[in-house]
Formats: C-alpha cells, structure tokens, sequence
C-alpha cells in the first residue's frame, strides 16, 4: 500500500519537472532564471519547512522519536560519507557526483511524501535527517563543492538554514507558541518547496536538449551507485541494528529515515552548484534522472524493508 501512494506522490513530482520544462521550451521564462528561484529556495522557502516541521506539541512518544530519528541521520551520513570515499577511489567522482550521491533530495521531497502516505503527524519525524543534512551541506558539501581551503564557521552558524534548525529545536523544546499569523505565513511558504524545487530542476533541463541529458556516460553509474548502492547499504544498517526495537514506533521512524536517504540528488546540490558558479548543469541532469529512476526504486526499496 505504501509502495502503491509512494508512486502516485512521484508521479506528481515528476509532472512539476514536466511543466518547468514547458516553461523554459515555449520562451516564456530563460533556464537562467532558475538561479533567482534557485535562491528563493534555498534561503526562504527551505528555512520555513524546517520551523514549520517543530511547531508541534510536545509530548515524550514525540521526543523519544525524534532522539531516535536523530541516532539514525547521524549513523547514515556517517555510512555515507565512508561508502562514497571508498567509490571516490573506484569510479573517480568528481565533486558535484560525491555531492550527488551523498546527499538526498530529503528537504524538498520528504515532507510531501511522508505527509501523503503516513500523515502529517508524522513530519516532526524527517526534521531529524533534514537537520542532520543540512548541518553537513553547509559545511562538508560547501568545503567539496568549492575546495574551500578553511571553514568559516560564523558563515555557517549565521546561515539562515542553520539559525531555522537551532530556532526550530528551540520552540520545539520551549513549547513556545508563536502568534497564528506567523505560524500560518511559515506554513503557507514550506508547502512550496516541493513544487519550486521540481519546477528548478524542470526549467535547467529545459535549457538542454534530452539527447545531451543522455549523452552524459558518467550518469548511469552515478545514478546506479545513488538509487541501488546507497540505498541498499543503509537498508542493511536499519534492519539489522536492530534500532527499530527501540520504540513502539521505531519502524515507521526509521522507515521516514529510509525515505529520506532513498530520495533522488539533492536538488540543493544543484542551487548551490549555480550560486558558487560549478557545473550546475550537469547537477540538474544528476538531479533529473535520478527523480524519474526513483519511481521504481523508491518503491522496490520500501518493499524490501518491510519484507
């Protein structure tokens, strides 16, 4: 049933890609103009997913959960970070591939997905992989993607994706109950980040034609060692853990942290790659391909952990 909702909710995402492509196709907006959007995402829209995700009540089943789904995001990037050094040494990945492959598409696609198959309730839960990735992004992400020399770390502390994580945890913990209009601002603003980071994704393929989309040789293997190897890797992880014996709700927890790491590239990888001037193009076709492969993997790979 699971896998049945996952693939209708894909779908939707993928048809947002379709109508950023028509967009750039007809002329009536430039696949350049994608940056503008591009930034818009990253510093708005993704900031109010993340305080949207802690305003719920808090309860010890809530807080339990979250300390579990914290465990788990930590223990994933961790494996993630070693496997894709291991792959860097075999298959050469250059730095928007180990990018691509490190990092899920969990901030853009989670929230809708969880939120369509398990219910809202359950959202509270991805915030901990959402935390946990960004944390990483703006600091080993920025380091490999610009071969920064040194970390700034009041650059990173004082990005709005990092102050959104901090303030969330803080009202979260504090049970603070901001003002009605604020709250229903935040969450008027998050639920556009699924559609705004597919119609990027959609406008930047739009400015390729599909035969160059294809004729990138190196995409199959990257999109294989992201969709299968990953996955699969941290499939064995939480399965035999044995972390989900933790809580009375520790499968369903870790399932939502599954889903995040299963997601496609991260759309982020791409935004980034486009601000700090890298090979953004090639990031949206990572992007691109492994959200139309993950229709049928997505599925497969919730199956097989619920065998």
């Amino acid at each position: 049933m699971i896998s049945l909702l996952l693939m209708k909710q894909i779908a939707i995402l993928f048809l947002i890609i379709f109508m950023g492509f028509i967009l750039v196709k007809t002329g009536l907006l430039k696949g350049e103009d994608s940056k503008s959007l591009s930034i818009v995402t990253l510093y708005l829209v993704l900031p109010c997913v993340i305080i949207n995700a802690f305003q719920i009540e808090y309860t010890k089943r809530i807080r339990n959960g979250l300390i579990l789904a914290f465990i788990a995001a930590v223990l994933i990037h961790i494996t993630l970070l070693i496997l894709v050094k291991f792959l860097e040494k075999i298959f050469h990945l250059d730095e928007v591939e180990k990018m691509s492959i490190i990092y899920s598409n969990a901030g853009n696609l989670i929230i809708p997905i969880v939120t369509s198959i398990l219910g809202k309730e359950w959202v509270i839960y991805s915030s901990a992989f959402i935390s946990v990735q960004l944390t990483l992004l703006w600091t080993h992400g920025r380091l490999v993607l610009c071969k920064d020399q040194k970390l700034d770390f009041k650059k990173i502390l004082l990005n709005i994706n990092m102050i959104a994580i901090f303030c969330g945890i803080l009202i979260f913990v504090t049970r603070f109950q901001m003002p009605s209009i604020i709250t229903n601002a935040i969450e008027s603003v998050s639920v556009m980040i699924g559609p705004i980071s597919m119609i990027i994704a959609g406008m930047l393929i739009g400015n390729m034609s599909l035969k160059k989309i294809f004729s990138y040789k190196r995409i199959y293997i990257v999109t294989f060692l992201k969709m299968i190897v990953c996955p699969l890797t941290i499939l064995v992880l939480l399965k035999y853990t044995g972390m989900a014996s933790f809580l009375p709700i520790g499968k369903t927890v870790l399932l939502i942290s599954f889903l995040a790491t299963m997601t496609p590239s991260a759309s982020a990888v791409t935004q980034m790659a486009q601000i700090y001037d890298k090979n953004g193009e090639y990031a949206s076709v990572i992007n691109v391909v492994t959200t139309i492969v993950c229709i049928v993997t997505m599925p497969i790979m919730v199956w097989l952990y619920q065998m």
